[in-house]
């Protein structure tokens, strides 16, 4: 028994209870974390571009723009070649005028189908493409470079094979059967350039036409006359007939060196800015084989 307040007997204290349970400590907002999403390897690194991958995107589909047009000027340029200066291509003794024609033909063409692909394969990022189109950049390159070049070696060497070549082309096949190319084309020379003979006054006395006596008693062709008509050959006077010194040679080797040298121009000044061209591919291409791993 025990004693209770001051007099009575002491009570010994209630056993200990259940009691309350302890309350769960409160969640602070930064004690949650959601769990970042998962990004696969490479996923990231695909489509990241450094500031110099895109400045040598642009510059480079800048350069295939001014490609594609400079390849198209190269065509034309080969095409004119063809339709419009061809007149005289059965004058000269070597083929080398109309392959050099030609070449820049195949070559603007090739340049056009190459600036597409290389507009693709920037944008792209296919690095597969950028060595096509590298490759078809050094092939077009090759082939205006040759042009070039033989531009270059036909125009010294056209003099000697005008004088050479001309006077027996006009002397012996003008106005013969199987020879119809010829006879326009001197007909053509000597009206455009008003010019009469291919180097010297006896040049026609020799002609086989003029010997024959199909030319009904012509000294010159009619279209040596300053007014053509029919029979006008057959005066032989300088108000009459173009009397020019170093005849019709002269005015043809101008014509062709000025046309040749046009053509060289245009191929070697071509070539030399595609040199650009595949430094930026090339600088491209590293790149994006950086970026990739």
């Amino acid at each position: 028994m025990g004693w209770g307040g001051r007099g009575g007997f002491w009570a010994p204290p209630p056993p200990p209870g259940p009691g309350p349970s302890c309350p769960a400590p409160p969640s602070h907002p930064q004690a949650s974390f959601s769990r970042p999403p998962q990004v696969r390897m490479g996923e990231y690194n695909e489509k990241k571009e450094t500031c110099g991958t895109i400045c040598l995107k642009y510059l480079l589909f800048t350069f295939n723009c001014c490609f594609w047009l400079a390849g198209l000027a190269v065509m034309a340029v080969g095409v004119w070649t063809l339709a419009l200066k061809s007149d005289y291509i059965s004058l000269l003794a070597s083929n080398t005028y109309l392959a050099t024609a030609y070449i820049l033909v195949v070559a603007g063409a090739v340049v056009m189908v190459t600036g597409v692909l290389g507009c693709c394969a920037t944008f792209k990022e296919r690095r597969n493409l950028l060595r096509l189109y590298f490759l078809l950049l050094f092939v077009i390159f090759v082939l205006e470079v040759i042009a070039g070049i033989l531009a270059y070696i036909y125009y010294q060497q056209l003099s000697f094979e005008l004088k050479d070549n001309l006077k027996n082309t006009m002397v012996q096949k003008y106005q013969q059967p199987g020879h119809e190319g010829v006879t326009g084309a001197v007909d053509s020379l000597q009206q455009k350039f008003k010019c009469c003979r291919s180097n010297n006054s006896q040049d026609w006395q020799e002609s086989t036409w003029i010997q024959s006596g199909e030319a009904e008693g012509r000294k010159f062709p009619d279209s040596c006359c300053k007014t053509v008509v029919r029979g006008c050959g057959q005066r032989d006077h300088a108000s009459n007939i173009y009397k020019v010194e170093g005849g019709c040679i002269t005015k043809l080797e101008r014509f062709i060196q000025e046309h040749l040298r046009i053509i060289g121009a245009v191929g070697l000044g071509i070539a030399c800015v595609q040199i650009f061209g595949m430094i930026v591919t090339c600088c491209l291409y590293k790149s994006l084989k950086l970026e990739h791993y």
